[in-house]
C-alpha cells in the first residue's frame, strides 16, 4: 500500500492544483495548447491524497475554474447544463480508481497490471458518467441513441485516454524517479 507523509501528500496536492491551473485555466495564452489533466488530477490524488476531503476541494476547484471561464474569461458555456452535475460521478469515479490502485500498489514491475486495471476502469466510469451525462441528458441534443452516443464514444474517447495517459505517463516517470533516488539513499545511510 502507498503511504506518504503529510507534507508529501501536501507538496503533491498543490502540484495537483497548478497542473489543473495549467491545463484547464482557460485564460491563460501560454497554455492554451495543453490538454486538460482535469482527470489524470483527480485519479492521482486518489493515489496520493489519503483523506477524501481533496475530493471535495478538487471538485470546487474545478467548478470555480470554469465557472471564471463562462462568466469572466469568455468561454462558450455550451457545456454548463444541468447534466454538468455528471461530472461528480465522473471525476470520483476516477478518485476511486486511483484510491483502489494505491492499496494494491508496491514498487514493482509486477504491479503495472493493477495500474492498467484501475486506469481503464476509471477512464471507462469517467468517460460514461461525463460524456454519456452530457449526450442524454444536457438537452443539447434533440434525438439522443445508443447508437449515436457510441459513435460519440469512438470519436471522443480516445483524445480523453491519450491527454490522461500523457500525464500519467509523467507522474510514473517522476514517481520511480524519485522512489529510487529515495530507496539508494535509504541504502547508502544503513
Amino acid at each position: 500500500m502507498l503511504t506518504l507523509s503529510l507534507r508529501n501528500q501536501i507538496i503533491i496536492g498543490l502540484l495537483l492544483v497548478i497542473m489543473m491551473i495549467l491545463t484547464r485555466g482557460y485564460n491563460l495564452v501560454w497554455t492554451h495548447n495543453l490538454a486538460d489533466a482535469s482527470w489524470a488530477v483527480f485519479f492521482l490524488a486518489g493515489i496520493y491524497l489519503r483523506s477524501a476531503w481533496p475530493l471535495l476541494g478538487l471538485f470546487l476547484f474545478s467548478w470555480s475554474l470554469d465557472y471564471a471561464a463562462y462568466t469572466w474569461g469568455g468561454v462558450n458555456d455550451f457545456c454548463i447544463t444541468p447534466a454538468y452535475l455528471f461530472l461528480i460521478p465522473a471525476y470520483t469515479s476516477l478518485w476511486l480508481a486511483g484510491r483502489w490502485y494505491a492499496k494494491q500498489y508496491q514498487f514493482s514491475w509486477h504491479n503495472i497490471t493493477w495500474l492498467g486495471v484501475s486506469m481503464t476502469t476509471g477512464l471507462l466510469a469517467c468517460e460514461f458518467f461525463s460524456s454519456g451525462g452530457f449526450y442524454f441528458f444536457s438537452g443539447r441534443f434533440t434525438e439522443t441513441s445508443l447508437n449515436e452516443y457510441a459513435a460519440r464514444f469512438s470519436q471522443y474517447f480516445p483524445s480523453y485516454v491519450e491527454s490522461f495517459m500523457f500525464y500519467i505517463a509523467i507522474a510514473v516517470v517522476l514517481h520511480t524517479l524519485l522512489t529510487t533516488i529515495v530507496q539508494q539513499t535509504h541504502i547508502r545511510h544503513k
